[in-house]
């Protein structure tokens, strides 16, 4: 070995510098699953999970041509879904159904179906209504609130239809508004479902539905009746107004509608405002969605074929 060789071989060497840790490595977490809003409130309820729901919102600036189209969807959606929609006061002729509208403002349709049948068995006529003690119809109708002014107007309309139309409910709009306590929501109600003439409902639900869905930015109810009736044919109009009411009234609730349960979330550009998550929103449904009864004595038969149930009399339970 030369001596060079050897110097280099007895050198030591630098200390070799300990390996650098690996960085950390954090994990990655998994993307939010991410659930389309159901198309079927039957599909939600059976199909609920934890996973929150998102719908597709309607542009902005929607069109004309596309709102029509966007409402008319909402419609048939709603069709499938409430294929038995229909009035939800007990009636037998349309003197009992003019009289049941008028009574229902303030209150339900199930607190006027459990008074009603009271009210009809002791004045059947709006002659008997027209000549009755007030006391006694206040007694009867105090439970569906305002008795006194609600007395007086099926009293005073009884009296106008015995006086003025032989005691027969008239089948004109022009007619019916006339009358004491009628206007044009309750109108529409008669001609719609006693005499089979189109009309579209503005109620409470019909009006907060039709704002969400932004059919219309209206807010007197001739000006949404008439915004909304442009939208659709004449035809359609009650069996919309049964299905937006329907709706109103089981799903899409003023305080906390159950959009994770909504059949038309992915068409709603309110989607979200109400409970998403379809376990939780289940909970919310009203009526045959959630087991309950609903709001008539006797509904028809289709209502009872479809699992809804008949609304108790007054004096149950």
């Amino acid at each position: 070995m030369t001596r060079a060789a050897k110097k280099t071989s007895e050198k030591p060497g630098k200390p070799e510098k300990p390996a650098k840790k690996a960085a950390t490595v954090k994990k990655a977490v998994p993307p939010k699953k991410v659930a389309v809003a159901p198309e079927k409130a039957t599909a939600a309820v059976r199909k609920a999970s934890s996973v929150q729901t998102v719908a597709a919102k309607p542009r902005k600036n929607e069109s004309r041509t596309a709102l029509v189209r966007r409402a008319r969807r909402i419609d048939r959606e709603l069709a499938e879904v409430y294929p038995y929609a229909h009035p939800e006061l007990d009636f037998e002729n349309p003197f009992q159904l003019l009289v049941a509208t008028v009574l229902s403002a303030q209150t339900t349709d199930l607190r006027v179906n459990q008074t009603t049948p009271a009210l009809f068995a002791k004045y059947p006529t709006p002659e008997d209504l027209a000549a009755a003690d007030p006391e006694e119809v206040e007694g009867i109708l105090r439970p569906t609130g305002f008795f006194r002014a609600k007395t007086r107007s099926v009293m005073g309309l009884s009296k106008a239809l015995a006086e003025e139309f032989g005691g027969e409910v008239p089948g004109r709009l022009e007619d019916l508004v006339k009358l004491p306590g009628v206007g044009r929501k309750t109108a529409f109600v008669v001609l719609g479902n006693a005499f089979g003439r189109p009309g579209i409902t503005v109620d409470t639900h019909f009006q907060r539905l039709v704002r969400r869905w932004q059919w219309t930015e209206e807010t007197e109810p001739d000006k949404i009746e008439a915004a909304v009736g442009a939208l659709f044919p004449k035809s359609e109009w009650t069996m919309l107004s049964h299905h937006v009411i329907f709706h109103g009234r089981r799903i899409c609730h003023a305080r906390k509608p159950a959009c994770g349960a909504c059949p038309i979330a992915p068409l709603c550009p309110a989607y979200g405002e109400g409970e998403t998550d379809p376990e939780k929103a289940k909970k919310l449904l009203k009526y045959e969605k959630g087991g309950f009864p609903g709001q008539r004595l006797k509904p028809p038969q289709s209502y009872l074929d479809a699992g809804g149930k008949p609304a108790p009399p007054l004096a149950a339970g």
